[in-house]
This record gives structure tokens, C-alpha cells and sequence, in this order.
């Protein structure tokens, strides 16, 4: 089916009038795009159009006139070609190709924007979508602080930096902040030290706790090795930074301490301490030296604080003038040190009870005005419970005023109720101080009526008789201390003792604790003892060799001790006395016997009562030589050569001496105990000799239980 056309036209009648419509569309278009040819630009370009039209169909009618291309007089199609002779392909729906001018209306080609050109909008750009890896929020406060800092450097506006860090709402992350303080001025000029110093006394307690500035040190001690990469002068530095600190109450004292547990042996932060502690914390005038040793600043220093505190509270009993008082204490500027105005004054309304009623209508004052804070004022307050031991040393009556001060000022509503509990748990701890200082007392009585008198069993009743058995490590550190101090005589009666009461009262935890407390306080102990590193070391090695120690206790007590300290060295003393070629016999005879018998004679000796026995002896006797031995702390030794004797030689006989000991009460139920679990604890030695060692061991103790020599919580099974 052909199309209608007209005669010789590209165009049927209906796509002329689409082409029509079309234009006029556009002439519409024209009038409202600024970018659009004119209106009149369109009716000209549809004239010429027509115009063509005219003249193809007049060539066309001239082309058949003529003869050419004979078809059966069927029209010629109309062949379009290049002006270089090669034939086009037109493309479908008239849009034409290369060289054309496409589609009318062509609204599908593509488009791209040239940043060159004058009317170029950047808006105008297709979205590009970014991968942003995402942070946490320590990440994020990491990266705030070096901009934190540096404006600190700048400008020196603590109040500022303390705003800054409130927003940042970390509280936790702080002592990162402490690290990256410190660290970033170790490496500057004295100044910007001292402005640091200056800041951590500012935000302590309101803004960075104290326990965030804590570990914010221990960090630093942590990673002093590499600071020292960087700083030659790291360890020097950062000991200043600790013990100006100390001297700033920011650090306690027993910081020093206390960080060595976190430190490795070979770390550097050891030696910090070690300066921080024996070079400037020990020297005289240490406070004002170390205030002085950068040079000050323009901030006004704490020391100079403090003074001009006292000055004002001194003038104000003086005058009774509270708002001149509460003026000099705002023209201080130093909010965030308004706990020790506090300290000052109550301290000082103590020590002058006719200033007492001044002093409260001053902090009361102070606070209805909000210029002593809530935290500030029980912070105070907290400072004062700290030190009540050394006030009551010149001011007998402190406890009791304080605690009716503190009553008056929660019941007057300037100080908050919640420090109450606070002040409760001190009276717990003053009676247990008091008790505790009292035992002390008694004991070194005790042990001095033992040196003279040589009364074993009447001090260990009185031991009992106190009945506080958690204070037996504290009595072992007096027993030893004391016999340090004395002659060869009385340490060896104290040696002796340590196995009595192993036997009879203290457990090897108490005495493991004991030596602990001796070793941890050994270097104080030398200021008075001048070789007291050696005898204690000698103590230690004794205890192993009277089995009041085992050699593992040793290791149990080195992990207690931090490292490279006095302790540690006396600690591997005793372990070389106590492992070198007959140890045993030295360490007996180290204080030249002394009072007390030599617990390797008595072992000879045991023996030998035992062998007696065995050929035929009597058993009354064997009993009569036991008694006579006068070692009643050593009769588990009795009980497990026994033992080992009836495995050895296949014979009741010896479980017979034990029965007629125990009926006597020669050996206790104590020592009883004591010597089967010895023999228990050795079961695996003993089957190399004795191949059915274990098989026997069980039945001596049913034999045991069944005539009560055992305390009931015995039991047979190996330890493992």
C-alpha cells in the first residue's frame, strides 16, 4: 500500500500540517525564552522552506520532462549526496545526518557546562557523593585539643580553655587532655611550662577530676620513652611537672608511689619518680623552689595564693568586716581555688574558737552570694577531713569542733547534705585508727616482756586473747622491726617465735602480709637501722628454712613490690641465702643459736627419738623426750617423721607413740593437722621411695579422724 503524496514532494499534506503546528509552537516559545531567535527570525525560515519545496518539485517535474531514469514513468527517488561525492544515510524521522541540522526541537542531545564560560554556575553541576569514613567521639576530641592548647599558648585565658573543654562534654577523656598539655609544653620555653602548671591547679576539681589528672600522668610516665626521642630532656622535665604538682595539691603525695605498679622495669618513667621524689620534693624549701623554678609567669602563683587567703582571713577575725572580706576574695579572681579559702578559715576558726561564730557567718555569706560554689565549699571541707590527723596534733579538740561545724552548715543549708556520709565514714575510721594505734602499742609491750622473760606460751595466749587476728601481719612487722634493732639474741628468739605462731596462730597469708610490710618500708627502716636491708634479708631466709615460708612465698611476695626497690634487692638476698650449699645449717647458727634451739637439731634429734622407738623403745619414754624438747611449735615434725616411718616400715608402732601423744596433750590437734598436711603436700616425693605411699596415706587419716587428732575441715585429698 503506497502513502499518498504530492507530486514530487519529501512531504504528505498531514506532516505538513504537523510542521505547521510545530512552528507555530515555537514561535510561541520564542517569545518568552531570551535565548530564542525572534518570532519574525521563524516566519522567515518557513518562507524559504516553502520556497525550496517549490523548486525540487519544479527540477523534479523538468527530470521526467526530460526523459531520464525511464521507469515506466515511476518517479526518481531523490538521491542526496555530499559535496565530496560520498553518499549520506539519513536518519529515521527526518533528524538527518552529519552535515544536518537534526530534528526541529531537538531537546534530547547532550549537554555539558564549560567553567569557562562568563555565565558558568557551580550549582549547576551534577552531585558527586563522597565516602566520609566515620569518627569516634575520643577521635574527635583528640583533634579539638591541639587547637585548645595552642589558643592557651596565645592568649592565657584559663577561664576560656575551661569553657572550651566544658562544652566539648567529655569529662571522661580528660586526662588525654593532661597528656597532650603537658607533653606539647615539655618541649617549650619556660613560660608556657609554668602557664601549664598554673592551669591544672585552675581546672582541677571543677573541671578535670582529680582522678583524670591522675591518669593523665600515669600516661605520661607510660610514654616517656618516646618523649625523651624528641626531648633530650624529657625525664627532667616531666619530674618537675609531677613534683610541682605534689606541691600544687593536685597530686598526692602517695602518687609516687602508687604510678611504679603501672610502670615496667626498664621504663623511664621509674627514674622520673625517683628524681621527681629524692631530688625535688626532698629539698628544703622544696615548695618555694619549685613555684620559682620557671622563672613565675604573670599569673599570680599558688603559693602567693595561699598567702594572700591566710592575710585576708587573719585581717577579717581581726576587723569582722564580711563584705570587705567576700570583696578581696573576688578581687582574687581565682574561683576555681576557692576551696582553700574554705580550709583556711575553718583551720583557722579552730585553732581560735573566739573566731569560730566570724568565720561561719563568712562562708555563709560567701555562699548565699554564690561566690564560694557548692563544689568548692564541701571540697573544702573534704581537705579538711584529709588532714584531721595532723590537726589534732595542735589542735586537740579539731575532730569534735569540725564535726559541730559541719553539723550548723548542712543544717544552715550552705554546705550540701550529701557530704554528711563522708563525714560519718571518718568516725569509723577515727575509732579503727584508734584501735589500730593501740594494738600497736600493746604488742611492742608484749614483744619486750618476751625478749626479757622468755615466755612463749604466756604471749601467745595474750595474742589470743586481743582477738583481732586481721592486725597479725601488722604484729610480724613489730616483732622483726623490733629485733633488728636488738641482738643476736632476740633474733633469734624471734625467729623462733615466727615458727610458733605459724604452727599455732598466724596462717601463712598473715605472715606473707608481714614481710611485705617489712620490705615495702625497708627503706625507711634503714634511716634507723643502718643494716637493716641484711638482717631482714636474713629473716626471710630463716622463714624458708624453719618452714614458716615456702620458696614460692618469695614469688608471691616479689609480685607484690614494685620493681627495682630496696625491697626487691633484700628479696633476692634471702632467696640466694636460702638457695645456696648448706643453707640450712648457716642460717641456724647465723645469730650464733641464741635462746632457741636450732630447728635442724631438733629435726636430728626427732629422728633419732623415732629410730629409738622403733628397735623396742617404751612408749612413755619417747613422750617424756618429746616434752622435754621444749619446741611445742615443732611437734608437727614429730608427726610426719611418724608417719613416714609406719609407710617405711609396714608397722603400726609409730601411730601408737602419736595416740599416747595426743591422749597426753604433748601434740595439739593444731600440730596434728599440720603434720598430715605435710606429708599430703609431699605424697609425690614420698612415692619415689615409698610406691604406695597414696594408697596408705588414706587410711592413717580415717584413722586419725576416727580418734579426733584432726581438725574437722582436714582433708586427705592431694593438693593440687
Amino acid at each position: 500500500m503506497s502513502s499518498p503524496r504530492t507530486d514530487g514532494g519529501f512531504l504528505t499534506q498531514q506532516q505538513r500540517e504537523q510542521l505547521r503546528v510545530a512552528v507555530q509552537n515555537a514561535e510561541t516559545l520564542s517569545l518568552t525564552s531570551p535565548r530564542s531567535p525572534t518570532g519574525g527570525t521563524t516566519s522567515q525560515l518557513l518562507q524559504q522552506y516553502e520556497q525550496q519545496q517549490q523548486e525540487r518539485r519544479a527540477a523534479a517535474a523538468a527530470a521526467r520532462a526530460g526523459g531520464g531514469g525511464g521507469g515506466g514513468g515511476a518517479p526518481v527517488r531523490h538521491a542526496r549526496r555530499s559535496h565530496s561525492g560520498k553518499a549520506v544515510k539519513l536518519k529515521k524521522d527526518g533528524a538527518g545526518g552529519k552535515g544536518t541540522w537534526g530534528r526541529l526541537i531537538d531537546a534530547d542531545t547532550a549537554t555539558f557546562l564549560d567553567q569557562n564560560d562568563p555565565n558558568y554556575d557551580s550549582d549547576e553541576e551534577p552531585y558527586e557523593l563522597i565516602e566520609v569514613p566515620a569518627t569516634t567521639p575520643l577521635e574527635d576530641y583528640k583533634k579539638s585539643l591541639v587547637t585548645i592548647i595552642e589558643e592557651h599558648f596565645s592568649t592565657g585565658d584559663a577561664k576560656q580553655t575551661a569553657s572550651d573543654l566544658k562544652e566539648m562534654g567529655y569529662d571522661d577523656f580528660h586526662r588525654y587532655f593532661v597528656k597532650k598539655l603537658v607533653s606539647m609544653a615539655m618541649d617549650r620555653h619556660d613560660k608556657e611550662k609554668e602557664m601549664v602548671s598554673v592551669l591544672l591547679s585552675c581546672l582541677y576539681g571543677d573541671v578535670v577530676s582529680s582522678t583524670q589528672i591522675k591518669l593523665g600522668f600515669v600516661m605520661l610516665l607510660q610514654a616517656v620513652d618516646d618523649l625523651a626521642v624528641d626531648i633530650p630532656d624529657a625525664v627532667d622535665v616531666l619530674a618537675l611537672f609531677i613534683a610541682r604538682a605534689v606541691v600544687d595539691d593536685i597530686l598526692p603525695p602517695a602518687f609516687l608511689n602508687k604510678a611504679k605498679g603501672s610502670l615496667t622495669e626498664s621504663s623511664k618513667g621509674l627514674q622520673v619518680l625517683q628524681i621527681a621524689a629524692k631530688s625535688y620534693l626532698s629539698a628544703p624549701h622544696h615548695a618555694e623552689l619549685l613555684e620559682r623554678r620557671w622563672g613565675g609567669s604573670v599569673y599570680i602563683t599558688v603559693e602567693e595564693v595561699k598567702r594572700r587567703i591566710t592575710d585576708l582571713v587573719k585581717e577579717y577575725i581581726r576587723n569582722g568586716d564580711t563584705a570587705e572580706a567576700c570583696r578581696c576574695i573576688r578581687e582574687l579572681a581565682v574561683p576555681f581555688f576557692h576551696h582553700e579559702v574554705v580550709k583556711r578559715a575553718v583551720t583557722l576558726g579552730m585553732e581560735s574558737p573566739a573566731a569560730e561564730t566570724l568565720i561561719i557567718k563568712l562562708l555563709k555569706e560567701a555562699s548565699e552570694e554564690g561566690l564560694i560554689s557548692s563544689s568548692q565549699m564541701v571540697k573544702g571541707f573534704s581537705r579538711i577531713t584529709e588532714s584531721l590527723d595532723d590537726l589534732s596534733l595542735d589542735i586537740p579538740s579539731a575532730k569534735s569542733q569540725f564535726q559541730t561545724l559541719v553539723s550548723k552548715a548542712v543544717s544552715e543549708g550552705w554546705l550540701d547534705s550529701s557530704y554528711v556520709p563522708s563525714g560519718a565514714n571518718g568516725n569509723v575510721q577515727d575509732d579503727d585508727h584508734e584501735k589500730l594505734r593501740r594494738y600497736k602499742r600493746d604488742t611492742v609491750s608484749m614483744i619486750h616482756e618476751y625478749f626479757l622473760s622468755g615466755d612463749m606460751p604466756e604471749l601467745i595466749r595474750t595474742l589470743k586473747e586481743l582477738g583481732v587476728p586481721e592486725y597479725n601481719p601488722i604484729f610480724i612487722k613489730k616483732l622483726v622491726t623490733v629485733a633488728m634493732d636488738r641482738k643476736n639474741r632476740e633474733k633469734e628468739m624471734a625467729s623462733v617465735l615466727l615458727s610458733s605462731l605459724s604452727m599455732e596462730l598466724f596462717s601463712t597469708e598473715d605472715i606473707v602480709k608481714g614481710f611485705i610490710m617489712l620490705l615495702e618500708s625497708a627503706e625507711d627502716t634503714a634511716l634507723d637501722i643502718l643494716d637493716a636491708s641484711d638482717e631482714l634479708g636474713l629473716f626471710l631466709a630463716r622463714a624458708v628454712i624453719d618452714d614458716v615460708l615456702a620458696p614460692l612465698n618469695l614469688d608471691e611476695i616479689g609480685s607484690e613490690l614494685p620493681p627495682k626497690c630496696s625491697g626487691a634487692e633484700t628479696l633476692n638476698m634471702a632467696r640466694s641465702l636460702a638457695s645456696a650449699r648448706h643453707a640450712g645449717e648457716r642460717l641456724l647458727r647465723c645469730w650464733g643459736g641464741g635462746t632457741g634451739q636450732a630447728v635442724e637439731d631438733a629435726k636430728d634429734k626427732i629422728a633419732k627419738l623415732l629410730e629409738e622407738y622403733e628397735s623396742g623403745g617404751d612408749v612413755g619414754e619417747a613422750c617424756n623426750c618429746i616434752r622435754e624438747m621444749g619446741m611445742p611449735f615443732f611437734n608437727h615434725e614429730v608427726v610426719k617423721k611418724a608417719l613416714v616411718m609406719a609407710m617405711e616400715k609396714k608397722k603400726e608402732r609409730p601411730l601408737v607413740l602419736l595416740h599416747e601423744c595426743f591422749g597426753e596433750g604433748i601434740i595439739t590437734i593444731n600440730q596434728m593437722t599440720k603434720g598430715f598436711s605435710r606429708v599430703r603436700d609431699g605424697l609425690d616425693d614420698l612415692a619415689l621411695d615409698i610406691p604406695d605411699a597414696r594408697e596408705k596415706f588414706p587410711s592413717y587419716v580415717e584413722y586419725g579422724k576416727k580418734n579426733g587428732w584432726l581438725a574437722p575441715s582436714f582433708s586427705g585429698a592431694a593438693s593440687t
